[in-house]
């Protein structure tokens, strides 16, 4: 079965039961394999918004690249997320970072994501959850991608995202 990796991000209203909301939907589409510690990192790009609280987690799902894409559209508006401008504060942020080692370029999606190998709020939660996750058009590891990695924005663990895992909304 397929494993996609997908970053989720929060920086509006109730951060933790934001990711518990959006975790939830995404096990329409598959099973959750692993996911991350949640990091409280700075925002990139627009600067003048709270800081973010990011997760990555690993999905074994049948469900193609581009119709999981649309599903992680689907979810984000349904939590709220208004499209404004590029890095605007918002409720709910899903990436799709990797399918397998799936190389593609459409109009909608660009696999694997092209700046995931440049954001501390990626590299740190996927070098926790699949070190050894070769990206599939350098071969570069995660771990080592972040051993090496230099000018990444501040990121702290906060907790295990474990705990986001089973628990309904607000309980």
């Amino acid at each position: 079965m397929p494993r996609a990796y997908l970053g989720l991000g929060t920086n509006l209203g109730d951060r933790e039961a934001n990711l518990r909301a959006a975790i939830r939907q995404l096990r329409a589409a598959g099973s959750i394999s692993a996911i991350s510690s949640v990091y409280r990192t700075e925002p990139v790009g627009y600067r003048d918004q709270p800081d973010f609280w990011n997760l990555v987690l690993e999905l074994e799902t049948d469900v193609g690249p581009e119709e999981l894409l649309r599903e992680a559209h689907r979810i984000e508006e349904a939590l709220g997320r208004v499209r404004t401008f590029r890095n605007a504060p918002r409720p709910i942020d899903i990436d799709l970072l990797f399918y397998d080692d799936l190389v593609l370029e459409s109009p909608h999606l660009t696999l694997p994501h092209p700046r995931a190998m440049e954001r501390g709020f990626v590299l740190y939660p996927l070098a926790e959850i699949a070190p050894q996750l070769r990206h599939p058009r350098t071969g570069e590891r995660m771990v080592d991608r972040l051993e090496r990695a230099t000018g990444l924005e501040r990121v702290e663990r906060l907790f295990p995202g474990e705990r986001l895992l089973g628990q309904e909304e607000g309980g």
